[in-house]
């Protein structure tokens, strides 16, 4: 069963986890992220007009649209004007390249030298891939966003073991709370089962089959 987190619950931890770490959290809950497609999005992935993310490769290698919550297009603006900077940086120093998924290196050969293409949670220095050997500017490390959402649960008060998958299992499950139907929230989860899923029907508070028990309304 998914550990998941209460409104109450989310909203304490959130309210102590600020910056770039307190972005990608709320990333994580209000568009059901996984931590590494949060960390991979792109500057073209962010449809700001539409309020729309579009989440590329997730897992199974396929692409889908979230929603990108109204209320973080200032933050995520910001983000981006960082992400900016550090292109023109890397720009005027003759080292602006990224890794490219896939093909695309070959298919685009210049993609990688366009600001669309990078990261907008982009590492503050350049390193090594260990794929490829090439000197490039990857994205953050999750391991700073893990270690900022247990510093907030405990701050928070928070005994469930809660990570940041645990942001992404109550995304799920307050919106079925919400009313919004499974195969709307199988399309969002980006899960390719919708058995996958039901799992989250079973950590409601009706009851896996949404029966309310018989003792609502005795004393």
């Amino acid at each position: 069963m998914p550990v998941v987190l209460s409104r109450p619950e989310v909203a304490r931890l959130l309210t102590e986890v600020s910056g770039i770490e307190g972005l990608v959290a709320r990333l994580l809950y209000g568009a059901g992220l996984r931590l590494h497609e949060a960390l991979r999005l792109r500057v073209k992935d962010v449809d700001f007009d539409r309020n729309e993310i579009v989440v590329r490769s997730g897992k199974g290698g396929k692409d889908r649209l979230t929603m990108l919550p109204e209320s973080l297009g200032p933050a995520l603006h910001a983000a981006i004007d960082i992400a900016r900077r550090l292109f023109e940086r890397d720009l005027a120093h003759g080292v602006a390249d990224v890794e490219l998924p896939h093909a695309l290196a070959r298919k685009y050969p210049n993609a990688a030298r366009e600001l669309g293409w990078r990261f907008i949670f982009s590492a503050p220095s350049l390193s090594v891939c260990p794929r490829s050997g090439a000197y490039r500017r990857h994205h953050i490390h999750a391991s700073r966003i893990q270690r900022a959402v247990k510093s907030a649960r405990t701050s928070a008060g928070i005994s469930k073991p809660a990570g940041c998958h645990t942001l992404r299992h109550s995304f799920a499950t307050h919106l079925l709370e919400d009313g919004y139907d499974i195969r709307t929230v199988q399309e969002l989860l980006g899960h390719a089962d919708v058995s996958t899923t039901m799992i989250y029907t079973h950590v409601l508070n009706r009851g896996g089959r949404e029966v309310r028990s018989p003792l609502v309304g005795l004393s």
